[in-house]
């Protein structure tokens, strides 16, 4: 076999077609968010200020998650020490779930090491308690959710994305006595839009199914305790499970679900992602803990960034850019082509040292390709106005087009 002119070939379409990732290394300046340094490849440093980052809130900053964690790796060190079951289990893990269980007014809740793991662990692992189930799933769900209804050996519908309607009809198509879970997102990320949860709430109890929601990008950003738009639009007592991160708007690092005790109780005990995977640091289980606990109260900190995505869009819409807005903290600008769109990120590094990853296929569409801003309530108004003076003048440069997208 010539493995090495494979690889050469499977990597040679990525630079062909465009979308080749490549990492940029940066180092975070405590305290300072969103402020960190580019460590080029050339050996040389550039100031840059991050503009993509889903630490949506500053959290990762926050001096009480600080002081969280550095109390718990002075106390007992840095890592776990196993797997929940061999002695991975500590007081950090077991305040942080009860924290996560009354975030979500649920009975309990389980960590895992991410939103990825719990998303493929919990949903590849419930046709083993459910004989028969049938999995009804968002078009545009995330990667970890496909993967895990992908591999979990049970029966799956695809329906096309928000498309209540087309829900309906696949749910009338199957056996009424069937059993049936519906996975969807409060808030997809890319295009920043929001799932339709009261009225998939609505079929789930017409044809006697669960509710599976990822509020991934929404906990700690709504709802008047930050526990996600199920809870903004006080529909959290009609979820059956609920997924979340604490790595994006808390800060720090893992995911989790939210369920009643029997559910947890049984994916715990079934789930291999979860039995086999050495528990998170008690350091990061404390400072998650920290962070949920704060933004329990902190609606102040919700609400300014939410004005901040509001200023960014309205005034990027004043220029006239291609922007998708459906009324959340995502702000995608959409460029339409993988080349131009990395052209695009590196330039907004090189000459203005604004750090924008670029967003290509196979996380969006072809033909979407995409800048995708998260504005937090640390970009301050040098930041913003530094932002948008940049892509006014590569837009203009570039000769992109100015078009503003409907919702």
């Amino acid at each position: 076999m010539t493995y090495d002119v494979q690889l050469d070939a499977a990597l040679g379409r990525l630079h062909d077609e465009g979308r080749y990732r490549v990492f940029i290394d940066i180092e975070r300046k405590k305290g300072n968010f969103p402020h960190a340094t580019w460590h080029k490849p050339d050996g040389t440093e550039r100031p840059v200020t991050i503009w993509c980052g889903n630490d949506y809130l500053g959290m990762g900053q926050h001096p009480t998650v600080l002081a969280a964690m550095h109390e718990a790796i002075d106390a007992t060190g840095a890592g776990s020490g196993g797997t929940r079951n061999i002695s991975g289990t500590t007081v950090y893990h077991k305040a942080l779930e009860a924290e996560l269980a009354d975030l979500h007014r649920k009975e309990a809740a389980l960590l895992f090491t991410s939103a990825y793991i719990a998303n493929d662990a919990t949903l590849s692992t419930l046709p083993k308690l459910f004989p028969g189930l049938i999995i009804y799933s968002d078009a545009l769900n995330h990667a970890s959710m496909i993967e895990g209804v992908r591999r979990n050996g049970g029966q799956k519908r695809i329906f096309r994305h928000n498309d209540v309607e087309h829900l309906r009809a696949l749910m009338a198509a199957d056996d009424p006595k069937a059993p049936k879970v519906i996975a969807f997102e409060s808030v997809y990320s890319m295009d920043g839009d929001f799932g339709p949860i009261e009225a998939i709430c609505d079929l789930a109890d017409e044809f006697d199914a669960l509710t599976y929601i990822d509020e991934v990008h929404a906990v700690g950003m709504y709802g008047p305790r930050g526990a996600g738009v199920a809870e903004r639009d006080g529909l959290m007592g009609r979820i059956d499970i609920i997924n979340a991160t604490l790595a994006k708007a808390y800060g720090v690092m893992g995911g989790y679900i939210a369920s009643s005790a029997k559910m947890v109780d049984a994916i715990r005990s079934y789930a291999p992602g979860f039995i086999f995977t050495t528990s998170l640091a008690p350091a990061l289980a404390a400072g998650a803990a920290a962070s949920v606990r704060h933004l329990k109260t902190d609606q102040a900190l919700r609400d300014a960034q939410q004005t901040q995505a509001k200023i960014l869009k309205t005034r990027l819409k004043g220029l006239g850019l291609p922007i998708i807005d459906h009324g959340s903290h995502i702000v995608p600008v959409i460029v339409g082509d993988p080349v131009h769109t990395k052209k695009l990120s590196d330039m907004l590094l090189e000459d203005f040292g604004i750090y924008v990853q670029p967003i290509n296929f196979p996380t969006v569409p072809r033909g979407t390709e995409r800048l995708r801003f998260t504005p937090s309530p640390v970009h301050g108004p040098n930041e913003m106005d530094k932002l948008v003076r940049a892509l006014d003048e590569l837009w203009s440069h570039c000769a992109l087009n100015r078009a503003e997208l409907s919702a």
